[in-house]
């Protein structure tokens, strides 16, 4: 699927943490828009989306500027009380783009050298170990979330064709926590999976996130179903995981491997 890139010039980078996110400060999103375009993805019911023309995938919007903009943002937010910043809400901030213009990194450079009280940064991307370096710097204020959905391929490729593979974001895991970068495994929104999905995590991390459509989409599943996801369920044969009560299976199967105080569910996973 073909990307349109648009240059931007924001006034601000940091937004208020609201909603899902009333737990952070702030929320920062180094792009507007998302190349990855995965089916079930909850911004496609958002304003930033809908007020578009294109396509959401098609299009992503790159903040031109935004180390600047953001390190006077940072230094006045932490005059007035604790930064808490979840990075990031409505984009992936290690999409293919960021190969080249590098504006998470920039970010991770300010905050390496000023850092905030804690960073949360979400991704599913192996990019992000490329900046193992900065996130280091940042020691035990820093959690990367890299979202690992189910470990089935073939699943992965009907929902989300254009996000990297399943297998490439276990090995960025790995690496992570290898190198000391504080991680977590984040199966959201949880996807059809096989048997072995929870010892396969158990051998890279030690926390894990689970999260659906019902609890993590902000608004009950409602966004969810007007995208006609439950049709590709139907169409694979795989209903019985489209259900409210589906994550119970999975979290059955975490808790042979992993500890309750290992295992968050949906909002609490992503608290700082």
């Amino acid at each position: 699927m073909k990307t349109e890139y648009l240059d931007k010039y924001p006034k601000t980078l940091l937004n208020k943490g609201t909603g899902f996110l009333s737990g952070y400060s702030h929320s920062l999103n180094p792009y507007t828009g998302c190349s990855f375009g995965c089916s079930y993805c909850y911004v496609r019911q958002m304003p930033v989306s809908t007020f578009r023309d294109a396509k959401w995938g098609t299009w992503v919007d790159v903040k031109k500027g935004a180390a600047e903009i953001f390190q006077k943002e940072l230094r006045r937010a932490k005059t007035k009380g604790s930064v808490t910043i979840f990075m990031s809400s409505s984009t992936d901030p290690y999409q293919p783009i960021e190969h080249k213009e590098q504006i998470t990194r920039s970010l991770l450079e300010i905050m390496a050298a000023d850092s905030p009280d804690f960073l949360f940064v979400q991704t599913r991307s192996p990019l992000v170990r490329r900046d193992i370096d900065l996130l280091l710097r940042l020691g035990d204020r820093v959690r990367v979330s890299m979202t690992v959905e189910t470990d089935r391929e073939d699943i992965r490729k009907h929902f989300s064709l254009d996000a990297p593979p399943i297998n490439a974001r276990l090995k960025t895991l790995q690496l992570l926590a290898e190198a000391g970068v504080p991680t977590q495994a984040t199966i959201a929104p949880m996807l059809p999976s096989s048997e072995r999905f929870a010892e396969t995590l158990r051998s890279i991390v030690s926390r894990v996130c689970l999260d659906d459509y019902y609890m993590g989409d902000g608004s009950g599943g409602r966004r969810t179903r007007s995208l006609g996801i439950h049709t590709l369920y139907k169409q694979l044969g795989l209903e019985e995981w489209y259900d409210p009560t589906a994550y119970h299976k999975v979290h059955e199967q975490l808790k042979q491997f992993f500890s309750e105080d290992q295992i968050y569910i949906s909002q609490q996973g992503f608290e700082p």
